[in-house]
């Protein structure tokens, strides 16, 4: 008896080692698994967050879920966040940061980092979408979880798929952007992930953030 009730303490204190490193280095989570409390969608076509497995999943067209809980008070200038994603064939999506709620359309404020594995567009998973873009061969597979790591300090944006970096894009001073990326900017603010479109479908979790200075 006493052998079983020591196997299952070291079990559930091995599940929830993880866990305490990350509080320990400063990570806080932004999803709890269970439901989208924290987030509120823009709801530009109904319906297209929900929770399976776990994750969130993306599905049924364009619209967008923007982080509104309690964590920093839902404005973050430099950090690093951590996600892991899965695409499906032919799916297209998108992860927001610096930017803020919308009602309609593709957020105009901040900067999108690209979910995309097979679908058309050119611009492929890791690309700072419009900005300093991953063309035509993806370092993502659909059916296949991925880890998504993006660092924000003061001007530059590093963004690493599954460990190995991508992206690594200084933003000049006094920068000008043509009138339909005018909002691409690095400045402060919320998160959001994208719905695409009808026929994509995404799926993310063990979204975590820690804040830097």
């Amino acid at each position: 008896m006493k052998k079983s009730l020591l196997l299952i303490s070291s079990l559930v204190l091995a599940s929830m080692l993880p866990a305490l490193a990350d509080h320990h280095e400063g990570w806080v989570s932004l999803f709890d698994g269970k439901s989208l409390a924290g987030w509120k969608s823009n709801d530009e076509k109904p319906d297209v967050f929900s929770v399976v497995d776990g994750a969130i999943q993306v599905k049924g067209g364009k619209a967008h879920l923007f982080y509104a809980g309690e964590v920093n008070d839902a404005n973050f200038k430099n950090f690093e966040v951590k996600l892991k994603v899965k695409t499906t064939k032919g799916s297209n999506g998108g992860f927001y940061f610096h930017t803020e709620f919308q009602k309609t359309g593709w957020p105009s404020k901040g900067y999108e980092c690209q979910i995309n594995s097979t679908h058309t567009d050119d611009r492929k998973t890791g690309s700072l979408y419009g900005i300093q873009d991953v063309l035509k061969k993806s370092p993502s597979f659909d059916g296949e979880w991925f880890d998504y790591h993006i660092t924000v300090k003061d001007k530059n944006v590093r963004i690493a798929v599954n460990g190995k970096e991508v992206v690594n894009y200084t933003e000049p001073e006094n920068v000008k952007r043509p009138d339909n990326f005018k909002g691409r900017l690095l400045d402060s603010g919320t998160f959001a992930i994208q719905g695409h479109d009808p026929k994509s479908v995404t799926y993310i979790k063990d979204i975590k953030v820690k804040v830097l200075k």
